[in-house]
C-alpha cells in the first residue's frame, strides 16, 4: 500500500473528479458500510483510498485487507487528505473508486423477469433517487429506470441513501420519458403513474402482471401530458391536512402493494 502525502498525487485529484462527476467512468463509494457492500456486490474496484487512523483500529483490518486485495492501486493517507476529498462533514476514513456499473438499456433488458419496474422522472434530488432504490430492491423490484432528467444514480450522495442497492438493482440510466414509455410498451409492461388527484386509489390496481410505476418530482409531479402517456394512474388516499407524502415514501407504499399481491399469487 503506497503512502501519499500530497493533496496535488494524481489519485486524489482523479477521486476529487470523480467525486465531482467530471470522471464518469467511476464511482465514488466512502464510508465502511458501503464500501464493504462494493467489495460483496463484485464491482471492479479501481482504487482503495484509506486513512492512517482507520488502517491502525484492527476491526476494520478484514475488511480493508479484503478491499486492497481486489483494488487495482491501494494508498494510505493522512485524516487530513483524506478530508481534502472526502464529501462528508465526518468523514470514516475509507473511500473506494470503482467502475461504474453498466446502465444500458440492453442489460438491464436481459435482467427482466416477471417484470415490477420503478420509473423515476425529472427526481433531482440524490437522497430520494437512493431511497428509492434501496426500497425498490428491499420490495422485490426487478429494476429501475431514470431518465436523463432524473438525478446520477450513482453520485455520492444517492449511493449513500441506496445503501448498496444500486450496485446490485439493474438500472436503465438515461433514456427520455418517451423512449421509456415506449419501451415498457414495447415490452408488454403497463405503465402506472403515482398521482395525487388520480381516481383510483394504489390498491385497486392489479400489480401482478408485469408493471412499472411511475413517480415524479415533489415539487410538481408528473404533467398531465406525461400522465396521459401511461396506461393509468393511482393515488395514495390522505387524511387529515397532509396533502402529499415524500416521493420515496409514496413509491415504498405502492412497490409494497405490488408485492403483496404477487406474494398471494405466488409471482415473484
Amino acid at each position: 500500500m503506497e503512502t501519499i502525502t500530497s493533496r496535488d498525487n494524481s489519485l486524489l485529484k482523479l477521486a476529487r473528479s470523480v467525486r465531482e462527476g467530471k470522471t464518469t467512468e467511476l464511482i465514488f463509494v466512502e464510508g465502511l458500510r458501503l464500501c464493504e457492500e462494493a467489495l460483496h456486490s463484485g464491482l471492479t474496484l479501481e482504487a482503495l483510498i484509506v486513512s492512517e487512523e482507520l488502517a491502525a483500529k484492527e476491526k476494520s483490518g478484514a475488511l480493508i485487507a479484503g478491499l486492497a486485495e481486489a483494488s487495482t492501486r491501494t494508498a494510505l493517507v493522512s485524516e487530513k487528505l483524506l478530508e481534502s476529498i472526502s464529501y462528508t462533514k465526518t468523514p470514516q476514513g475509507i473511500i473506494v473508486l470503482a467502475s461504474r456499473p453498466e446502465t444500458s438499456e440492453q442489460l438491464f433488458a436481459a435482467r427482466q423477469k416477471q417484470s415490477l419496474i420503478v420509473v423515476m422522472h425529472r427526481i433531482n434530488n440524490p437522497v430520494n433517487v437512493g431511497a428509492i432504490l434501496r426500497t425498490a430492491e428491499a420490495a422485490g423490484a426487478s429494476g429501475a429506470i431514470a431518465t436523463q432528467n432524473t438525478t446520477d444514480p450513482f453520485s455520492p450522495k444517492a449511493l449513500r441513501g441506496a445503501m448498496g442497492s444500486a450496485f446490485r438493482l439493474p438500472i436503465w440510466f438515461g433514456p427520455t420519458y418517451d423512449e421509456a414509455i415506449a419501451w415498457l410498451t414495447r415490452h408488454e409492461v403497463q405503465t402506472i403513474c403515482a398521482d395525487l388527484h388520480a381516481a383510483t386509489t394504489y390498491d385497486k390496481v392489479d400489480w401482478i402482471n408485469p408493471s412499472a410505476l411511475i413517480v415524479g418530482p415533489e415539487s410538481s409531479g408528473l404533467s398531465p401530458e406525461e400522465i396521459a402517456r401511461a396506461n393509468m394512474s393511482v393515488r395514495i388516499p390522505m387524511r387529515g391536512p397532509a396533502e402529499s407524502l415524500n416521493v420515496a415514501v409514496a413509491t415504498g407504499v405502492l412497490l409494497y402493494e405490488a408485492a403483496r399481491q404477487r406474494q398471494n399469487f405466488g409471482v415473484r
